[in-house]
């Protein structure tokens, strides 16, 4: 009796990758490439009546997202291990993926032998980096370092912030001047390592230092 192949599809929109990965991987003992798709809506309607082991998905496609797509992935079909196949090296992408449900993130500098691998680590229920993506999320972020160490003055302000209070207001219900209410929210924004209000209080409610007021 013949073995079961595991069943994969290739999610990318360059064809080059897609012939290439199609070549490299039906070449390999126990696995078959049923089918590729360009953009995320044509395969999500392919898992919707179709059983699929694994799924190389790229990040950036014409019509989607691919950490967002795999969070959909796995609400269509759990059983699926979804693999991110990408040239995006940040550490926030790859633990982005892993957080949506991801089974591993593979750069597409990676060799096929290290891929195959992580084909068959994530098939047996296992989460797969190759090399390079194990000694990235190794490093800790700049953010993950420590928790900002604020003021009381900040910490007030910070909360005042997250209730959506404009600086005018914060200085007049704390007796301060516009001015310094502003001068308190740019030293905020660099202790958080934040490009704006909404990042920096989505920061702080993740590390737990205000309360998320919506």
């Amino acid at each position: 009796m013949e073995n079961k192949k595991i069943n994969i599809v290739i999610v990318d929109d360059h064809p080059i990758v897609i012939e290439g990965l199609k070549m490299m991987l039906n070449s390999q003992l126990g696995f078959i490439v049923s089918k590729s798709f360009a953009s995320g809506s044509e395969m999500i309607d392919c898992i919707m009546n179709h059983k699929v082991d694994i799924i190389l998905l790229d990040i950036t496609l014409p019509d989607a997202n691919g950490t967002e797509l795999c969070r959909e992935i796995k609400k269509i079909s759990p059983d699926t291990s979804v693999i991110m196949f990408s040239n995006r090296s940040e550490r926030s992408i790859i633990m982005q993926s892993i957080q949506n449900g991801a089974s591993g993130y593979i750069l597409k500098n990676t060799s096929i032998d290290e891929l195959v691998v992580c084909i068959q680590g994530a098939y047996s229920g296992n989460i797969v980096f190759c090399n390079e993506t194990k000694q990235i999320i190794s490093k800790p972020s700049q953010n993950d370092l420590q928790v900002p160490r604020l003021t009381k003055r900040e910490k007030q302000i910070l909360q005042m912030v997250a209730e959506g209070k404009t600086s005018m207001i914060i200085a007049d219900e704390l007796f301060l001047s516009p001015l310094t209410v502003d001068t308190h929210r740019k030293n905020l924004l660099q202790k958080f390592h934040a490009k704006n209000s909404t990042e920096l209080i989505n920061l702080a409610v993740q590390q737990n230092m205000i309360e998320n007021s919506k």
